[in-house]
C-alpha cells in the first residue's frame, strides 16, 4: 500500500496529482502530515507543494470540466473535511484518465465530492438566511458567524450586492478572519492580531454597549418583541424549528438570545 502525505492545502493536493502521474503511481490514500498511517502501509511519499505543478493541474482540469464541475471542486474544498482528501484526489486523477466523469454518480469518489460540495452550498444558504448585523455608532454594521464549513468566501458577493452602500464587517470567529467592506470598494480580508481586544464578544457577536448604536439597540428590542409576539404557543413545533433553524446558529441571532 502506497500513501501520499501532503500539507493539507489545495495546492498540495493538486501537486500530489501531478507527482502521481510523473511517478506513474496510484496511491491508495492521500493523508495530511501527522495522520495515523494505515496498518499495512508499505511506502509513503512526501508531497512537496509546488505552485507551478498545482497551476498546471488546475489548468488541465479547466480544459476537461465544465464551469459547474470546477465550482463543485472548489466548493467541496471549503468543507475543510479530512475525509474529502482521498476521494477528491482520486476524482481528479480519474478526470485525467477518463475525461469528464463529474456526472457519473455511480462512481463513489464523484458521489462523495458532490455530496460534500452540496453540504457546503447548503451551509452557504443558511448563512445568508441567518446572519444578523448590529450597527455601531460609527455606522459600520457587524456580524459574527461560526459556520461548520469555510463559506465566507462564497457569501461575500451576496452581501456586497445587497448592502453596497454601507460599511460592514462579517467575521468568522471559528477561523479567525473576516471581510470588511467600506461601502465603495471590493471587500478586503481582515484579521485581528489580538481578538481579546476587539469591541465585540466572539462567543455571540454582541457589540460592546459603548459602541453599539442607540437606534440599533432599540431595533433589537423591537425585533425580539415581534418574534415573541408571532410565536403562537399552540402552533409551536420545536422539531421543525430546529430543522429550519439549527441550534448552532442561535447564539448569533437577535431573536433567539437575550442581548
Amino acid at each position: 500500500m502506497t500513501i501520499y502525505l501532503f500539507d493539507g492545502t489545495m495546492d498540495g493536493l493538486l501537486t500530489a496529482v501531478f507527482d502521481a502521474f510523473s511517478l506513474k503511481e496510484q496511491p491508495e490514500e492521500l493523508l495530511t502530515e501527522g495522520d495515523a498511517l494505515p496498518l499495512f502501509c508499505e511506502h509513503t511519499y512526501q508531497v512537496t507543494t509546488d505552485d507551478e505543478k498545482a497551476r498546471r493541474v488546475w489548468t488541465g482540469l479547466e480544459k476537461k470540466l465544465t464551469r459547474e464541475a470546477m465550482k463543485l471542486i472548489s466548493v467541496s474544498w471549503l468543507s475543510e473535511l479530512k475525509e474529502l482528501n482521498t476521494p477528491l484526489f482520486r476524482y481528479v486523477c480519474k478526470i485525467f484518465r477518463q475525461g469528464d466523469i463529474s456526472r457519473n454518480f455511480a462512481d463513489a469518489d464523484v458521489l462523495t465530492v458532490t455530496n460534500i460540495a452540496r453540504r457546503v452550498l447548503h451551509e452557504q444558504l443558511r448563512m445568508k438566511q441567518f446572519i444578523r448585523f448590529q450597527k455601531a455608532k460609527d455606522g459600520t454594521y457587524l456580524a459574527v458567524v461560526s459556520p461548520d464549513h469555510n463559506v465566507l468566501p462564497i457569501i461575500i458577493d451576496h452581501f456586497q450586492d445587497r448592502f453596497n452602500d454601507q460599511p460592514w464587517l462579517i467575521y468568522d470567529a471559528k477561523r479567525h478572519y473576516g471581510f470588511y467592506y467600506d461601502g465603495s470598494a471590493t471587500p478586503i480580508r481582515v484579521t485581528f492580531e489580538d481578538e481579546a481586544a476587539v469591541p465585540f464578544d466572539l462567543r455571540n457577536g454582541e457589540l460592546d454597549a459603548d459602541i453599539l448604536s442607540d437606534n440599533d439597540q432599540l431595533f433589537q428590542d423591537l425585533w425580539r418583541t415581534y418574534f415573541k409576539a408571532i410565536c403562537i404557543k399552540e402552533r409551536m413545533n420545536p422539531r421543525k424549528q430546529l430543522k429550519d433553524m439549527p441550534r448552532r446558529y442561535w447564539k448569533y441571532m437577535t431573536e433567539k438570545n437575550g442581548r
